[in-house]
């Protein structure tokens, strides 16, 4: 079977292993030679499905649960499987409590068990929520090892093609290029920015509860975190707002203050797209397969959702669709 991926963030490549997988000939085609337009390219990379229950439907956790050893099999040793710290300052243990009563595979932490997971947290959280099942991956190392894999086992990458014709199958993966084309898909803009510093070090994602901006920090290695990330309905893609900036600057602070002090690298923003129910579509017509809406979930839902793509493409039936 030949077939055409449209879009090469993580939904196509990951669309692209799955085929290759089954033993089909692959073309990508996107019109960008790098990740730059990608929104997987700013991404937390977190595999927190728990964490990730306390605000979304039960089938994300049920779906996104395996997601660790879906990525292994992809990328061996690219996973890290530290869990995932959830912490509030004593004025927010309302929401810590909230958080909790959302979500489960957690165990309350006090100050002693915080300052033994993450030493440089030490003395500045009194109680917190450890999630030993969680791991989080680095998104950029992930898509760019994912291309030059797929590569080296024969895909083929192009920035533009002929006509769909020629392929058994199309699988469009094109995410927030179909707003205003695909029924309901709608953009959710995220926010954020990379700080370095070797003041601090992090084991694994950390996230502060806020009433208003709940954010997450995340180490990438070698002294620098991702810290996002903002949720606005909107789908203008300008550069990060002032207000965000200081948002995310002061959560950082919240959790050490020496991030006060941390050099600002790096600052993005990009629309995640989405359908009214928040969960991920995958649809069929005729040759054509759409995988699209992966939401906040790109890295966490993005092996099985292709699966479930490439299930279709390989289904003698012309019609049908499957979501969460």
């Amino acid at each position: 079977m030949r077939v055409l991926v449209k879009g090469a963030g993580i939904a196509g490549l990951t669309v692209a292993w799955e085929l290759q997988k089954r033993g089909a000939d692959v073309v990508v085609v996107n019109p960008q030679t790098n990740f730059a337009s990608a929104a997987s390219w700013l991404a937390g990379g977190m595999l927190a499905p728990w964490c990730e229950r306390e605000s979304a439907d039960a089938q994300v956790l049920k779906r996104g649960e395996d997601a660790p050893d879906r990525w292994e099999a992809i990328l061996p040793e690219l996973v890290t499987r530290n869990g995932t710290l959830v912490v509030a300052p004593p004025r927010d243990y309302g929401e810590l409590k909230r958080f909790a009563g959302r979500t489960t595979g957690y165990r309350w932490v006090d100050e002693a068990e915080i300052a033994a997971l993450e030493p440089s947290l030490a003395g500045r959280f009194r109680e917190g929520l450890f999630f030993p099942r969680e791991a989080h991956l680095d998104p950029r190392q992930i898509l760019t090892a994912l291309r030059t894999n797929l590569a080296a086992a024969g895909a083929i990458f192009t920035t533009e093609t002929d006509e769909d014709d020629g392929y058994d199958r199309v699988i469009d993966c094109t995410g927030a290029t179909r707003i205003g084309t695909l029924p309901g898909l709608r953009g959710v803009r995220g926010e954020m920015l990379y700080l370095k510093t070797d003041e601090i070090s992090l084991a694994r994602p950390v996230r502060l509860l806020h009433p208003r901006i709940p954010v997450y920090i995340v180490p990438r290695g070698n002294g620098l975190f991702m810290v996002g990330a903002t949720m606005i309905e909107a789908e203008f893609s300008d550069p990060i707002s002032a207000r965000s900036l200081m948002e995310l600057l002061n959560a950082a602070y919240a959790v050490h203050p020496a991030f006060a002090d941390a050099t600002l690298t790096e600052t993005g923003a990009g629309i995640r797209p989405t359908f009214p129910d928040n969960f991920p579509h995958v649809a069929r017509n005729g040759n054509v397969i759409t995988l699209n809406g992966l939401y906040r979930h790109g890295f966490l839902l993005a092996p099985t959702m292709a699966a479930e793509a490439v299930n279709l493409a390989f289904s003698d039936h012309p019609r049908g669709e499957r979501s969460l």
